[in-house]
């Protein structure tokens, strides 16, 4: 499948083949689905602790009498009906994270992929680069590249005049091409990747 390259700036300049196992798969919602699932559930911190009866140091004599004193016959006051008492059944650290074959991670990259190309929403740039760091100029160039919220992937490692000049545009994210992903190639509208990119990304996923 061949796709029109252009500059930053929105100018031709030639056009590049693209991988049909890469970028021409028929999108499948349930592989996409369980990729982005994971990715959330691995991002999850999971620091939420409280203590339990057992973590709490309090007096263990009984409190009241066993009989006669109108009330439940308390033997400990770390139990969660008084106060500074440890908390019944409460969130503990532990990692929500859960496993995701190898295999299906990378198809679900192609899958995502693939995605933006059935629905036209893939520009590829000869180069993710800019002279100066100028975040007005950027916005310029998104703007004749008619992007307005979106996922610029360069190569192995970012131009920093790029990358400095899209921090402070909204809906915009910057990423090197060892960093793709299915989640924020997904959560942004439009995917911009520069040629090596794609070179990059077809070398992974072949």
């Amino acid at each position: 499948m061949k796709l029109d390259v252009t500059t930053l700036d929105a100018k031709k300049s030639g056009s590049v083949d693209l991988d049909d196992g890469v970028f021409g798969l028929e999108p499948r919602k349930d592989i996409l689905h369980r990729m982005v699932r994971y990715q959330l559930a691995k991002r999850q911190s999971g620091n939420s602790h409280v203590q339990e009866r057992g973590d709490v140091k309090k007096t263990t004599k009984r409190i009241g009498n066993q009989k006669g004193g109108g009330t439940a016959r308390h033997g400990n006051g770390s139990v969660s009906q008084f106060r500074g008492g440890g908390k019944a059944h409460g969130p503990r650290t532990r990692s929500h994270a859960f496993d995701l074959p190898k295999k299906v991670r990378a198809l679900a990259l192609k899958h995502a992929l693939s995605a933006k190309v059935a629905s036209k929403e893939l520009i590829i740039i000869d180069d993710a680069a800019m002279k100066d760091a100028k975040t007005s100029e950027l916005v310029k160039s998104l703007a004749k590249l008619g992007v307005t919220n979106g996922l610029i992937i360069g190569g192995s490692e970012l131009d920093s005049n790029l990358s400095r000049a899209a921090r402070n545009v909204p809906n915009l994210d910057v990423l090197p091409s060892q960093g793709a992903n299915v989640y924020d190639i997904l959560k942004r509208h439009t995917l911009v990747l520069s040629k090596q990119a794609v070179q990059d990304l077809e070398a992974r996923l072949k």
